[in-house]
Protein backbone atom coordinates (compact mmCIF):
# COMPACT_ATOMS: atom_id res chain seq x y z
CA UNK A 1 0.00 0.00 0.00
CA UNK A 2 1.33 3.67 -1.00
CA UNK A 3 1.66 6.17 1.07
CA UNK A 4 -1.35 7.64 -0.13
CA UNK A 5 -3.75 4.87 0.42
CA UNK A 6 -2.39 4.35 4.51
CA UNK A 7 -5.27 5.86 6.51
CA UNK A 8 -4.69 7.98 9.45
CA UNK A 9 -7.45 7.68 12.36
CA UNK A 10 -9.76 10.18 12.09
CA UNK A 11 -8.28 14.18 13.23
CA UNK A 12 -10.74 15.86 14.73
CA UNK A 13 -10.97 19.66 13.89
CA UNK A 14 -13.68 21.12 15.69
CA UNK A 15 -15.88 19.79 18.73
CA UNK A 16 -17.82 16.82 17.85
CA UNK A 17 -16.36 17.17 14.03
CA UNK A 18 -13.59 14.16 12.81
CA UNK A 19 -11.79 14.25 9.30
CA UNK A 20 -11.75 11.32 7.63
CA UNK A 21 -10.19 10.14 4.32
CA UNK A 22 -6.25 10.72 3.21
CA UNK A 23 -3.96 13.68 1.72
CA UNK A 24 -6.25 13.73 -1.06
CA UNK A 25 -9.71 13.42 -0.11
CA UNK A 26 -11.31 14.84 3.24
CA UNK A 27 -14.84 13.89 4.18
CA UNK A 28 -16.20 14.66 8.14
CA UNK A 29 -18.39 12.78 10.79
CA UNK A 30 -20.58 15.12 12.50
CA UNK A 31 -21.03 13.45 16.29
CA UNK A 32 -23.84 15.88 17.51
CA UNK A 33 -25.94 14.87 20.94
CA UNK A 34 -29.17 13.72 18.83
CA UNK A 35 -27.65 11.45 16.11
CA UNK A 36 -24.38 11.13 13.17
CA UNK A 37 -24.12 12.43 10.27
CA UNK A 38 -21.36 12.10 7.33
CA UNK A 39 -20.83 15.51 5.20
CA UNK A 40 -19.60 13.69 2.38
CA UNK A 41 -18.62 10.20 2.23
CA UNK A 42 -15.29 9.52 0.90
CA UNK A 43 -14.38 6.74 -1.76
CA UNK A 44 -14.95 2.76 -1.27
CA UNK A 45 -11.48 2.15 0.23
CA UNK A 46 -12.26 4.48 3.19
CA UNK A 47 -14.90 2.62 4.63
CA UNK A 48 -12.43 0.44 7.22
CA UNK A 49 -11.15 3.57 8.41
CA UNK A 50 -14.73 5.13 8.97
CA UNK A 51 -15.63 1.72 10.46
CA UNK A 52 -12.95 1.63 12.90
CA UNK A 53 -13.08 5.05 14.04
CA UNK A 54 -16.97 4.25 14.73
CA UNK A 55 -15.85 1.17 16.64
CA UNK A 56 -13.23 2.87 19.08
CA UNK A 57 -16.15 5.42 19.96
CA UNK A 58 -18.92 2.62 20.78
CA UNK A 59 -20.74 3.30 17.50
CA UNK A 60 -21.32 1.45 14.35
CA UNK A 61 -22.83 2.43 10.69
CA UNK A 62 -26.23 2.34 11.87
CA UNK A 63 -25.92 5.03 14.12
CA UNK A 64 -25.71 7.56 11.09
CA UNK A 65 -28.29 9.16 10.52
CA UNK A 66 -27.54 11.11 7.45
CA UNK A 67 -25.04 11.67 4.46
CA UNK A 68 -24.78 15.08 3.32
CA UNK A 69 -22.98 15.06 -0.04
CA UNK A 70 -21.68 18.42 -1.24
CA UNK A 71 -22.06 17.51 -4.55
CA UNK A 72 -22.30 14.06 -6.80
CA UNK A 73 -18.25 13.45 -7.81
CA UNK A 74 -16.71 9.78 -7.24
CA UNK A 75 -14.57 11.08 -4.83
CA UNK A 76 -17.15 12.49 -2.44
CA UNK A 77 -20.09 9.49 -2.74
CA UNK A 78 -18.01 6.34 -2.47
CA UNK A 79 -19.24 5.05 0.76
CA UNK A 80 -22.79 6.35 0.08
CA UNK A 81 -23.87 2.70 -0.93
CA UNK A 82 -22.55 1.23 2.73
CA UNK A 83 -24.05 3.67 4.96
CA UNK A 84 -27.77 3.81 3.19
CA UNK A 85 -27.53 0.21 3.26
CA UNK A 86 -26.88 0.43 7.36
CA UNK A 87 -30.06 2.87 7.14
CA UNK A 88 -28.69 6.25 6.58
CA UNK A 89 -30.69 8.98 4.58
CA UNK A 90 -28.85 10.05 1.95
CA UNK A 91 -28.87 14.06 0.78
CA UNK A 92 -27.83 15.54 -1.99
CA UNK A 93 -28.91 19.12 -4.06
CA UNK A 94 -31.62 17.98 -6.62
CA UNK A 95 -29.36 18.87 -9.88
CA UNK A 96 -26.84 16.51 -8.91
CA UNK A 97 -29.15 13.57 -7.86
CA UNK A 98 -28.94 12.21 -11.82
CA UNK A 99 -25.14 11.33 -11.13
CA UNK A 100 -25.95 9.66 -8.24
CA UNK A 101 -28.71 7.54 -9.85
CA UNK A 102 -26.28 6.78 -13.19
CA UNK A 103 -23.52 5.74 -11.23
CA UNK A 104 -20.24 7.71 -10.25
CA UNK A 105 -18.93 8.24 -13.99
CA UNK A 106 -21.91 10.00 -15.27
CA UNK A 107 -20.38 12.90 -13.72
CA UNK A 108 -18.79 13.30 -16.80
CA UNK A 109 -21.98 13.59 -19.24
CA UNK A 110 -24.01 15.43 -16.51
CA UNK A 111 -21.44 18.05 -15.43
CA UNK A 112 -18.47 17.81 -17.79
CA UNK A 113 -15.79 19.39 -16.70
CA UNK A 114 -14.34 22.97 -18.97
CA UNK A 115 -11.28 21.42 -20.26
CA UNK A 116 -9.14 18.10 -20.55
CA UNK A 117 -6.26 17.05 -17.97
CA UNK A 118 -4.60 16.78 -20.53
CA UNK A 119 -2.88 20.29 -20.30
CA UNK A 120 -2.60 20.40 -16.20
CA UNK A 121 -0.25 17.09 -16.76
CA UNK A 122 1.94 18.21 -19.23
CA UNK A 123 2.82 20.92 -16.80
CA UNK A 124 2.88 18.99 -13.64
CA UNK A 125 3.24 15.30 -14.34
CA UNK A 126 2.96 14.42 -10.49
CA UNK A 127 -0.48 15.40 -10.72
CA UNK A 128 -1.59 12.11 -12.27
CA UNK A 129 -1.20 10.66 -8.56
CA UNK A 130 -4.45 12.10 -8.32
CA UNK A 131 -6.55 10.01 -10.38
CA UNK A 132 -4.43 6.89 -10.25
CA UNK A 133 -5.27 7.17 -6.10
CA UNK A 134 -9.11 7.61 -6.97
CA UNK A 135 -8.79 4.56 -9.35
CA UNK A 136 -6.71 2.48 -6.42
CA UNK A 137 -9.35 3.56 -3.37
CA UNK A 138 -12.35 1.91 -5.82
CA UNK A 139 -13.37 5.27 -6.64
CA UNK A 140 -14.50 4.21 -10.68
CA UNK A 141 -16.23 1.13 -9.06
CA UNK A 142 -19.49 2.63 -7.80
CA UNK A 143 -22.73 1.36 -8.19
CA UNK A 144 -25.91 3.77 -9.38
CA UNK A 145 -27.93 4.74 -5.77
CA UNK A 146 -31.39 5.21 -6.06
CA UNK A 147 -33.59 6.27 -2.87
CA UNK A 148 -31.76 9.48 -1.95
CA UNK A 149 -33.52 12.79 -0.66
CA UNK A 150 -33.20 15.61 -2.70
CA UNK A 151 -33.66 19.32 -2.02
CA UNK A 152 -33.45 22.51 -4.24
CA UNK A 153 -32.27 26.22 -3.21
CA UNK A 154 -31.03 26.90 0.15
CA UNK A 155 -32.92 24.54 2.60
CA UNK A 156 -32.55 23.86 5.99
CA UNK A 157 -32.42 20.59 7.68
CA UNK A 158 -34.34 20.88 10.52
CA UNK A 159 -34.52 17.24 10.88
CA UNK A 160 -31.22 16.56 11.12
CA UNK A 161 -28.75 16.79 13.94
CA UNK A 162 -27.38 20.20 14.17
CA UNK A 163 -30.22 21.75 11.80
CA UNK A 164 -27.68 22.04 8.75
CA UNK A 165 -28.24 24.69 6.07
CA UNK A 166 -27.62 23.73 2.62
CA UNK A 167 -26.27 27.03 0.79
CA UNK A 168 -26.29 26.68 -2.91
CA UNK A 169 -22.70 27.03 -4.36
CA UNK A 170 -22.71 26.33 -8.00
CA UNK A 171 -20.46 25.62 -10.51
CA UNK A 172 -17.85 22.65 -9.84
CA UNK A 173 -21.20 21.33 -10.31
CA UNK A 174 -24.48 22.65 -10.79
CA UNK A 175 -25.95 20.80 -7.65
CA UNK A 176 -22.77 22.07 -5.59
CA UNK A 177 -23.33 23.14 -1.99
CA UNK A 178 -21.72 23.80 1.47
CA UNK A 179 -23.19 22.72 4.44
CA UNK A 180 -23.65 25.47 7.27
CA UNK A 181 -23.71 23.69 11.22
CA UNK A 182 -24.58 27.44 13.21
CA UNK A 183 -24.16 25.74 16.73
CA UNK A 184 -20.66 23.90 15.79
CA UNK A 185 -19.73 27.35 13.87
CA UNK A 186 -18.71 25.25 11.02
CA UNK A 187 -19.03 25.73 7.18
CA UNK A 188 -18.03 22.11 4.85
CA UNK A 189 -17.43 23.73 1.51
CA UNK A 190 -16.88 20.70 -0.22
CA UNK A 191 -15.16 21.35 -3.67
CA UNK A 192 -17.41 25.14 -3.99
CA UNK A 193 -13.54 26.62 -2.22
CA UNK A 194 -10.77 24.29 -1.62
CA UNK A 195 -7.39 24.42 0.45
CA UNK A 196 -5.59 21.95 -1.77
CA UNK A 197 -5.64 21.98 -5.50
CA UNK A 198 -3.67 18.66 -6.78
CA UNK A 199 -3.74 19.51 -10.71
CA UNK A 200 -2.17 22.54 -10.33
CA UNK A 201 -0.25 21.76 -6.74
CA UNK A 202 -1.94 25.12 -5.05
CA UNK A 203 -2.46 25.15 -1.77
CA UNK A 204 -4.75 27.73 0.33
CA UNK A 205 -8.22 29.04 0.11
CA UNK A 206 -9.16 28.18 -4.29
CA UNK A 207 -11.40 27.36 -6.91
CA UNK A 208 -11.08 23.60 -7.79
CA UNK A 209 -9.22 23.25 -11.85
CA UNK A 210 -11.28 23.64 -14.30
CA UNK A 211 -10.34 20.20 -15.61
CA UNK A 212 -13.01 18.96 -12.51
CA UNK A 213 -15.19 21.88 -12.90
CA UNK A 214 -18.45 22.15 -14.44
CA UNK A 215 -18.64 26.12 -15.27
CA UNK A 216 -15.62 28.12 -13.73
CA UNK A 217 -17.29 31.54 -14.18
CA UNK A 218 -20.16 30.17 -12.05
CA UNK A 219 -18.21 28.69 -8.99
CA UNK A 220 -15.97 32.26 -9.07
CA UNK A 221 -19.46 33.92 -8.90
CA UNK A 222 -20.42 31.61 -6.28
CA UNK A 223 -17.76 33.10 -4.10
CA UNK A 224 -19.69 36.19 -3.64
CA UNK A 225 -22.35 33.81 -1.76
CA UNK A 226 -19.40 32.41 -0.03
CA UNK A 227 -18.50 35.70 1.65
CA UNK A 228 -20.99 36.62 3.36
CA UNK A 229 -21.76 33.79 5.36
CA UNK A 230 -21.06 33.85 9.01
CA UNK A 231 -17.53 33.40 9.99
CA UNK A 232 -17.03 29.61 10.75
CA UNK A 233 -14.44 27.42 10.55
CA UNK A 234 -14.02 25.85 6.51
CA UNK A 235 -14.47 22.40 6.23
CA UNK A 236 -13.02 21.51 2.70
CA UNK A 237 -13.41 18.98 0.29
CA UNK A 238 -9.89 18.66 -0.31
CA UNK A 239 -7.26 20.22 2.09
CA UNK A 240 -6.24 21.53 5.40
CA UNK A 241 -9.23 23.52 7.76
CA UNK A 242 -8.86 27.31 7.02
CA UNK A 243 -9.84 29.41 10.37
CA UNK A 244 -9.64 33.14 8.92
CA UNK A 245 -13.24 32.52 7.94
CA UNK A 246 -15.38 32.83 4.38
CA UNK A 247 -14.77 36.17 3.76
CA UNK A 248 -11.03 35.74 3.84
CA UNK A 249 -11.38 32.42 2.10
CA UNK A 250 -13.60 33.73 -0.71
CA UNK A 251 -11.00 36.57 -0.82
CA UNK A 252 -7.79 34.66 -1.33
CA UNK A 253 -9.35 31.64 -3.76
CA UNK A 254 -10.89 35.49 -6.16
CA UNK A 255 -7.19 36.54 -6.08
CA UNK A 256 -6.20 32.67 -7.08
CA UNK A 257 -9.31 32.87 -9.88
CA UNK A 258 -9.66 30.13 -12.18
CA UNK A 259 -7.08 27.78 -13.17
Amino acid sequence: MSRRTQLAPAQQVAPSVGRLGDDTVNFYLVDHPDGLVLIDAGLPGHLGQLQEHLTRSGRSMSDIRAVLLTHGHLDHTGLVTATQQAGADIWIHEADAAILADGPRSSMRHAKPERSMLPYLLRRPAAISGPLHLARMGGFSGKPVHGVRTFHGDHRLDELPGRPQAIELPGHTQGTVAYHFPTLGALFTGDALVTREDMTGHTGPSLVSRSFTHDSATALASLDRLAELPMALLLPGHGAPFTDGPQAAATQARHTGRH
